[in-house]
């Protein structure tokens, strides 16, 4: 597929819930594509965890007609990359981990097409944004799906939001993690390759307007929170959880990067 013009996609997101931990850079540092070097601040690197609502996702080209389009629920699991890979644009980028969805068209859709976010179906997948607190509840089953319960209560107004330690080490601030942590312009995965060929990674690039003013910050129940992942990675305790209420997501391209020399 990557021969053909790529399709911009867009969807009218709703209710993105951010979980973030701090964990081991070099148990993470494998989930990255080759070539690849983490973000990090004295040893230790985001994992970032962001469930939402698609809102008609689709072609951009459907016009109105993409309101015909499902909405469905997706969790993306990602870590930071301290530079671009090479032959990639210098632009903000993050390297996926998982990407998981509820439908399992779009599941098919994303692994016949899709180089950049290859998905994963899971058994069970839960997910609630009311007034007072945000769920997220994924089960595997016998899938590759990760394993997620968690559930976090909303909080007082951005203007009241303070950073804990050890988050205050890596930002100047709340607006400064929001922008750090939310506004990325590209993402990259490892594909499969032929035994013995060269390693080779995708390039998605996309658009999303991060309105920090109309983020709200979220705080963990601890006593909740269930996924091996982070255990595997050593995660601190201390969450840095937030909620984007909306955002316009798009698509922008695609494509194979240049194998490292």
């Amino acid at each position: 597929m990557s021969r053909l013009p790529f399709m911009t996609l867009d969807s009218d997101v709703v209710d993105v819930v951010y979980m973030n931990w701090l964990v081991d850079e070099a148990l993470a540092a494998p989930f990255a594509p080759p070539g690849a070097r983490l973000w990090s601040h004295q040893g230790r690197t985001p994992l970032t965890v962001l469930t939402y609502r698609h809102g008609h996702f689709g072609p951009r080209w459907m016009g109105p007609l993409r309101r015909l389009m499902p909405s469905p629920l997706q969790s993306n699991w990602r870590l930071y990359l301290a530079e671009p890979l090479s032959d990639a644009p210098p632009i903000p980028t993050v390297a996926f981990v998982y990407n998981t969805m509820d439908s399992l068209a779009y599941v098919a859709g994303t692994r016949l097409f899709s180089d950049a976010l290859p998905s994963h179906w899971p058994a069970r997948f839960d997910f609630r944004v009311t007034p007072d607190e945000a769920i997220v509840g994924i089960a595997p089953g016998d899938g590759s799906a990760p394993r997620l319960a968690a559930r976090a209560v909303r909080a007082a107004g951005a203007g009241d939001a303070v950073l804990p330690p050890p988050w205050s080490g890596m930002f100047n601030g709340w607006p400064d993690a929001i922008v750090r942590l939310a506004s990325q312009d590209a993402a990259v995965v490892e594909v499969p390759k032929a035994e013995g060929a060269p390693a080779r990674s995708a390039l998605a690039t996309i658009a999303l307007p991060v309105d920090v003013a109309s983020v709200e910050p979220l705080l963990l129940d601890t006593q909740t929170l269930d996924c091996p992942l982070l255990q595997r990675l050593d995660a601190d305790p201390e969450a840095l959880c937030f909620l984007l209420p909306s955002v316009r997501f798009s698509a922008l391209s695609e494509r194979l990067l240049r194998a490292p020399a």
